[in-house]
């Protein structure tokens, strides 16, 4: 088997067919598609028991709700494919991902490959584009070439790793970043990473996405940062130093404070706030590193709209202030 793609499913039956329709239209003959249903409470089992009569390619099985993590591991034990791909039941991918991904991944000999992603809504329509890094080259070899690691988006679902990246590594569970605590942690691990700059991944943002609101949830974040800094330290690529500070901008400035955002109880918003001078000042990261950080080749803080280029900025010269945001 070339390929198998685990997907976790927990209540998510309003988009399922969607999502497995599109991986029984893949083009890659050579691939299976793990369901785990993670114990849902609607009726996705029926929808996923009418699929498996659709195609052999579906292998289904049920499980005690576990959450997400719990899941994926659950599927990386059954999987047989020489690659692993994640799809979340509620997104949906191109036709040809798994083919194109799995040629560059043999033509480069490649432990992980990744394609670009764009943000749907509920008719399916692209709204906005997710480029990765765009400015590299097809072929990165690691040890020449360790940008990547400073401005990878860590998605599991947009990429495509060698099997044997998860015998010593496993999604962590009860974490709520378990993307950012893993995927690093697999680069740490290869020394090849091919790139597609196609949109194949589908990923959809409910139209209700915007009244989320967070929880002290967010302060996983820097647990997933201690623990990809730890691998980091023990890895080939540990002189990669500023690699590590560009990480760290990315995931542990930029995105920590996008989850602060959504934060409505403003004394956690604070403690929050506190523990990110606490970690900006552990990790050495100064406010110049932050305000000349490079992503996709330019800087990252004016390339975004002006609406979180002045939410950003608010956070950059008065912390305090996002408090009462």
């Amino acid at each position: 088997m070339k390929v198998s793609v685990i997907v976790p499913v927990y209540n998510m039956s309003k988009y399922l067919a969607k999502c497995l329709d599109s991986l029984l239209a893949q083009t890659l003959e050579d691939l299976e598609i793990i369901v785990v249903n993670d114990g849902s409470t609607d009726n996705s089992q029926e929808i996923i028991d009418e699929y498996v009569q659709k195609s052999e390619k579906i292998k289904a099985f049920e499980k005690p709700n576990g959450g997400l993590s719990d899941a994926r591991n659950f599927g990386l034990e059954r999987a047989v494919g020489q690659y692993i791909g994640f799809v979340d039941s509620d997104d949906f991918v191109s036709a040809e991902m798994f083919e194109k991904m799995y040629e560059k991944a043999v033509e480069h000999q490649a432990e992980i490959v990744l394609c670009d992603l764009e943000k749907v809504n509920e008719r399916g329509e692209a709204f906005r584009d997710l480029p990765q890094s765009p400015q590299l080259p097809e072929k990165i070899e690691l040890e020449k070439d360790f940008r990547i690691f400073g401005e990878m988006a860590c998605f599991a679902c947009n990429k495509l790793f060698k099997k044997e990246l998860f015998q010593n590594h496993k999604f962590k569970k009860g974490i709520h970043f378990e993307d950012i605590e893993l995927i690093p942690k697999l680069v740490l691990n290869s020394k090849i990473i091919a790139k597609i700059n196609e949109p194949f991944y589908k990923y959809f943002e409910r139209e209700d996405s915007i009244t989320r609101t967070h929880t002290a949830k967010g302060f996983d974040m820097f647990l997933a940062i201690e623990n990809v800094k730890k691998a980091f330290d023990e890895s080939p690529y540990k002189n990669f130093e500023e690699e590590f500070v560009r990480f760290f901008i990315f995931q542990g400035y930029y995105s920590f404070l996008a989850y602060v955002a959504y934060v409505k109880d403003k004394k956690l918003k604070a403690e929050m706030l506190e523990e990110l001078s606490v970690q900006l000042r552990g990790y050495k990261v100064s406010k110049s590193k932050i305000w000349n950080y490079q992503r996709l080749g330019e800087n990252y803080l004016f390339s975004l709209p002006i609406k979180k280029q002045i939410y950003y900025l608010i956070g950059f010269v008065h912390p305090k202030l996002i408090i009462l945001s």
